[in-house]
């Protein structure tokens, strides 16, 4: 089959690619950044090279595609100018004109946990938003959604306040287990997806691994070398005083102390929980490797 893939060379669209290329189809990949053309290339996709933002450019790269894969660039937190929401919104309107206009019938998204939601789940709400938007596309175009969990390398973000305060410092924590996600799992089954029969609209969750904030301080910690690491909770005014003097904007630092409320009522995780997925393969045992690598880099 002939498949688009957006988010260039991405932590999920490069082994989503590689997938996609060992099982015989011919793959597309959008990028912005013309230094990945050769990239691209050696790995024996067709580069297609603009911005996501650019509805003739996107209609174009559709127009014969089989299927295409969709995901909204990261945004940059520390840029106090971009409005975030608009920033989403704007590509998925994009999106939905070039899909129409291009003729193409089957979508896979990468949405969120959160997206069931437009409140009380923080950053993640314009995961919803997005959703919504695509949701109008005409009956004939068949979506499959897919909301993973939180990001193992989100992990990363902690490494600072381990190296300074021996522990990890957030305002949600105990022992209460929650769900984490490997790109690579991701990738696994998005491509197990396009390789399924599409019909209509569905969504699907993905995880690797469930595990307590007690347990994720245990496991990086014997992954560095330390047993001693604890992971303490704040309250969200002092979470948000901590990610403004790390350069967040107020509001988006507010933002993520709503999401990680979301965590600590259940609000964030109750659609997961009633639409379970089978656990991927990559536990976070495997990513503390990975974690103790840039750790100790």
């Amino acid at each position: 089959m002939k498949i688009v893939v957006t988010g260039s060379l991405g932590h999920i669209s490069k082994p989503l690619t590689a997938l996609l290329l060992q099982q015989g189809h011919s793959v597309t990949v959008i990028s912005s950044n013309p230094e990945r053309t050769s990239q691209i290339e050696e790995m024996g996709a067709k580069p297609a090279i603009g911005s996501v933002n650019d509805v003739a450019f996107l209609t174009a790269t559709f127009k014969g595609a089989d299927i295409v894969y969709l995901m909204e660039p990261p945004f940059n937190f520390f840029d106090y100018n971009l409005d975030l929401d608009a920033y989403w919104i704007n590509i998925a309107r994009s999106y939905v004109q070039a899909v129409e206009q291009s003729g193409v019938t089957k979508l896979v998204h990468l949405s969120s946990i959160g997206a069931h939601r437009n409140n009380n789940v923080g950053i993640l709400s314009i995961h919803h938003e997005v959703e919504k938007l695509l949701s109008q596309l005409p009956a004939t175009v068949s979506i499959k959604t897919m909301r993973p969990v939180g990001f193992y390398y989100n992990m990363f973000a902690f490494i600072s306040s381990i190296k300074n305060a021996n522990a990890i410092i957030q305002n949600y924590g105990g022992d209460e287990k929650e769900p984490w996600v490997s790109p690579i799992d991701i990738a696994t089954v998005i491509a197990e997806e396009i390789n399924r029969p599409f019909t209509k609209r569905s969504i699907r969750y993905i995880a690797s691994d469930e595990v307590s904030p007690n347990e994720v301080a245990t496991i990086l910690g014997n992954a560095i070398g330390n047993n001693n690491i604890k992971w303490t909770t704040v309250s969200d005014t002092e979470f948000i005083s901590n990610l403004v003097r790390a350069g967040f904007s107020e509001s988006t630092a507010s933002r993520f102390a709503e999401m990680n409320a979301g965590r600590r009522n259940g609000i964030l995780y109750e659609d997961y929980i009633q639409n379970k997925p089978e656990l991927g393969n990559i536990k976070l045992a495997d990513f503390a490797k990975e974690f103790a690598r840039l750790y100790n880099a």
